[in-house]
């Protein structure tokens, strides 16, 4: 089968024949139908992720299981299943405790799983998984099996994009009805951030990019109003448009910590700032503690969307069969595993929300 790896950082990735190893016990293989090019992808190629290399690259896609071992109890034969990079045991400290994001067993399936390339050597496989294959091989415990007519193209970006962004809105934010929100960073996850917070109830959505394209699909998906912050001080217009009080909540979905302080400010007293985008390692964010004591903002990290995968995975499935999530829009491109280059290009230059390689397309 042939899969996109990364052999070393800030180069292009190319695609190779590998081979998957013998099935083991507990492990499922998956013929991919489709998987979502996401920003973390080129974060691990730029450095900003510490991995093994080489690297299968890939972390959010969907498929249909074509074998399993012999101890498999999470699925069968058949079963579509959505790719979650946070696997969750359900029975580990966290897990029991309603946290799966945090399994205690993440550390080790991210390294107990990987491809053999045609010399005999090893490549690792990211978040345990490797979407940007052919056939990926991984744990029972990280895919959920869905039961839907929704194609793998939308399921695919429920495993990582959709469920980190709407999840940060209904289940890290809680984010109540009649609530002022402001997104800042409308891509794939920004934008299923914006739907998230529509979906709880939020009266008010402001979204907030530089880029024109993201801004119009905001507001097909939900925002009430878009700013470009390249305008004028974006701080002073979410003021401005708030009434000098600023927005209940504010979503950090870019990475970085200038934006992060620009959520800080625009948040009203008592409002909640959530983290959502991945820094860079050494990014800080300062803020002086005088201000958070007189205004009692809530500063709060998002990671995966606080997701329980078990419980949400079918529900976010059930959102998108109502049409209340709505996944189709977001697909900017369709491509074939050779194009991943230049769609990194493309998440470089804000040219996409998302890039969904469906490998079949190799065959046309």
């Amino acid at each position: 089968m042939r899969a996109v790896i990364c052999s070393e950082l800030n180069t292009p990735v190319a695609v190779e024949d590998v081979r998957l190893p013998p099935l083991g016990a507990t492990d499922v293989r998956v013929e991919i139908g489709a998987s979502g090019v996401c920003h973390s992808d080129l974060s691990l190629i730029r450095g900003w992720t510490p991995y093994q290399m080489p690297v299968v690259l890939g972390h959010e896609g969907a498929g249909t299981v074509v074998e399993i071992g012999k101890s498999v109890t999470r699925c069968k034969v058949g079963d579509r299943v959505i790719a979650a990079w946070a696997s969750a045991c359900g029975a580990c400290w966290h897990c029991i405790r309603r946290e799966g994001q945090h399994c205690e067993n993440i550390p080790s399936v991210f390294s107990s799983h990987g491809v053999i390339r045609a010399d005999g050597s090893r490549v690792s496989i990211m978040g345990g998984l490797g979407t940007f294959s052919e056939q990926m091989q991984v744990s029972e415990l990280s895919v959920v099996p869905v039961h839907t007519s929704l194609p793998d193209e939308q399921l695919a970006m429920i495993g990582c994009g959709v469920t980190t962004g709407a999840g940060a809105a209904l289940w890290t934010a809680k984010v109540p009805p009649g609530s002022t929100v402001a997104v800042f960073g409308l891509g794939g996850v920004g934008l299923s951030t914006l739907q998230g917070a529509r979906i709880a109830g939020a009266s008010r959505i402001i979204g907030i990019d530089p880029v024109a394209i993201k801004r119009a699909m905001a507001l097909e998906l939900g925002a009430t109003e878009v700013m470009d912050p390249t305008a004028g001080n974006i701080v002073d217009m979410v003021l401005a448009a708030t009434g000098g009080r600023g927005a209940d909540f504010a979503f950090e979905v870019v990475g970085h910590q200038v934006v992060a302080r620009q959520c800080y400010d625009v948040v009203r007293k008592l409002g909640t700032v959530v983290v959502v985008g991945m820094p860079h390692p050494e990014a800080v964010l300062s803020i002086p503690l005088t201000s958070v004591f007189a205004t009692e903002k809530r500063i709060i990290g998002s990671k995966y969307g606080s997701a329980q995968i078990r419980e949400h995975f079918p529900m976010l499935v059930e959102m998108a069969e109502r049409g209340s999530l709505k996944l189709a829009q977001m697909i900017s491109r369709r491509i074939r595993l050779e194009d991943v280059n230049d769609a990194f290009h493309a998440i470089e230059n804000g040219d996409v929300v998302r890039s969904v390689i469906v490998p079949q397309a190799n065959a046309a």
